[in-house]
């Protein structure tokens, strides 16, 4: 069945309306809509903690729309580059293009007309700041990361967590046009998020990596070595979420909050060093990304809870 469909989808070598249509599931799959949501709700907390009242609606709609956009832009390159490789994991081998329903050459120019449109809106509805912005952050997922950091080195999420990490950035120069000292500090948050959160996904498919030559750090430095990584990492993680509270981007709420958070993520990377039920890494991964919106939702909530006390009071 997956090879008629293959052979099928090869036949076309542009986007057809119809298929679209047809195989609506796999082309929003491209663009890998869990991790575009987390990206996008960074990003809407940037534009909301650098956005005065009242809001700034205009920015807030077409800044999120292009930068949505354009993550999953380059999420559909990175399943255009992986598709031999996810072929041959379990994780990812019923991905659109190992199964055949959509074809390369469809995916590429799938992935080309969500970049030219997310990018577009941003310069022309939004700034050209963000749109640049945006544009660095797609070459380093798309192309610097995908294509070479991820096969070149087992530093790849870390060096390559830098594109990653750019959405809370590019929600704040969406509403103020400029690059701000607190901007960079939710960046930092997230490239510092991104190893513990990936390290321990590559923990539970490590045999899959090195099956597939992918230098992930448990593969080239061991299982004992990374679990010691994702501590050290989470240690400074938790270090860097005080940091909005001491340079004045939040309150004592936050910083409570903040330091609840970080010490059930401390737990589970003790856990891991301390522990070897197969099934944790799996759970810290899953915690990590509830670790990131509930620290992201806390500095949205100590922002604007004053106004609500004002609008009750």
């Amino acid at each position: 069945m997956a090879r008629n469909l293959s052979w099928s989808s090869q036949t076309r070598t542009a986007l057809d309306p119809r298929h679209v249509v047809q195989h609506w599931r796999e082309y929003l799959e491209l663009t890998k809509p869990g991790v575009v949501a987390l990206m996008a709700f960074t990003a809407v907390v940037g534009m909301l903690l650098a956005s005065p009242m009242p809001l700034p609606w205009s920015a807030l709609i077409w800044g999120n729309l292009g930068i949505a956009l354009t993550a999953g832009a380059a999420a559909a390159v990175n399943h255009l580059v992986d598709r031999h490789v996810d072929a041959q994991m379990a994780r990812t081998r019923a991905r659109p293009l190992p199964t055949g329903h959509i074809a390369t050459p469809q995916a590429a120019t799938f992935a080309a007309a969500l970049g030219v449109v997310g990018l577009s809106i941003l310069y022309f509805l939004v700034n050209p700041l963000t749109a640049l912005l945006t544009f660095f952050s797609l070459m380093g997922y798309a192309f610097i990361y995908t294509l070479y950091l991820k096969r070149a080195t087992p530093q790849n999420i870390v060096i390559g967590g830098a594109a990653g990490a750019a959405p809370p950035l590019l929600g704040w120069t969406a509403v103020t046009g400029s690059i701000d000292p607190h901007a960079l500090l939710l960046f930092l948050i997230i490239f510092a998020w991104t190893p513990p959160h990936f390290w321990a996904l590559a923990l539970h498919r490590r045999e899959e990596y090195a099956r597939v030559n992918i230098p992930m750090l448990p593969v080239t430095h061991g299982d004992r070595y990374t679990r010691w990584q994702i501590l050290f990492y989470t240690l400074l993680l938790v270090a860097i979420s005080a940091l909005p509270f001491a340079t004045g981007l939040s309150s004592a709420v936050y910083l409570v909050g903040a330091l609840v958070l970080g010490a059930c993520y401390l737990y589970y990377a003790v856990a891991l060093l301390l522990s070897d039920d197969k099934r944790l890494p799996m759970r810290a991964f899953g915690f990590s990304i509830t670790y990131l919106m509930g620290l992201f939702a806390l500095l949205l909530i100590d922002r604007y809870l004053p106004f609500i006390q004002d609008l009750l009071g």
